[in-house]
């Protein structure tokens, strides 16, 4: 057996089908694309959403309420996983090996979920209230880190 004994396997390539070539081919003339209109000029391609002409939903639908664009976003990460970090120090490159945050420039705030069993000095953004006494009653430290 050699490179130019191998072969696709059986069906698994199939031809392109040829439009436009003449009444004997079943697909000649308008080449599938039916009559006249948009869609069988070329060069045609509708926007996403567009409706023919009709109002588009995202415009139809009512839009209400606010979104605040100061809004911050922080990863929670709850002491039942911290526990799994076998370090005294916890930082944000310890959560981020260990999986808990995608990259260093996370928020993360520290929720009360769990126990936590040694003492640890945890580092983070912020400290939910049961998280903190959680963290103090074992003799740990809950640091605020300021922005990344």
């Amino acid at each position: 057996m050699n490179l130019s004994n191998l072969h696709p396997a059986k069906n698994s390539r199939k031809k392109k089908r040829r439009v436009g070539r003449g009444p004997g081919s079943g697909r000649g003339k308008t080449a599938g694309r039916g009559a006249k209109g948009q869609k069988s000029r070329s060069g045609y391609s509708s926007k996403r959403g567009f409706e023919g002409g009709q109002m588009p939903l995202h415009r139809r639908v009512p839009k209400r309420g606010f979104t605040n664009i100061f809004r911050k976003e922080y990863r929670e990460v709850n002491l039942n996983r911290l526990e799994r970090i076998r370090k005294k120090e916890v930082k944000l490159k310890d959560l981020r090996e260990a999986g808990l945050i995608k990259n260093d420039r996370e928020l993360v705030k520290i929720l009360g979920r769990g126990d936590i069993f040694s003492p640890k000095t945890i580092h983070a953004h912020k400290f939910s209230r049961s998280a903190q006494k959680k963290i103090e009653e074992v003799g740990g430290k809950a640091i605020i880190i300021g922005k990344p």
